[in-house]
């Protein structure tokens, strides 16, 4: 339930990243409430599944879930290129993340 509760987490990061920027500097409400909401539950979870989760292999899994959606979300919106090596270091971020749960 913990590595749920974590990758729903990380998941959530990437959603407050994203919500940061769409807030263009907190001139708009809408994205400044997803960003607060989402802000809080992320942190809360992260929290949540340290309880049974180391907490560098946590933070790890929380970080890199969070900042590969964040940039394959920039890569579908167009605010970031795709480039061979871009997506070659997202792979070895994910088969990073997935190796620390393997040896958690």
């Amino acid at each position: 339930m913990s590595w749920f509760i974590l990758i729903a987490s990380g998941m959530l990061e990437a959603v407050w990243a994203a919500a940061l920027s769409a807030s263009d500097g907190f001139k708009r409400w809408r994205p400044i409430v997803v960003f607060a909401v989402s802000l809080i539950i992320s942190m809360a979870g992260l929290a949540w599944a340290m309880r049974e989760i180391p907490t560098g292999t946590a933070y790890a899994v929380w970080v890199g879930i969070g900042a590969t959606l964040t940039v394959v979300w920039g890569f579908i919106t167009k605010q970031e290129r795709p480039t061979i090596a871009r997506v070659l270091l997202l792979v070895l971020l994910v088969g990073s993340v997935v190796g620390l749960k393997a040896v958690s």
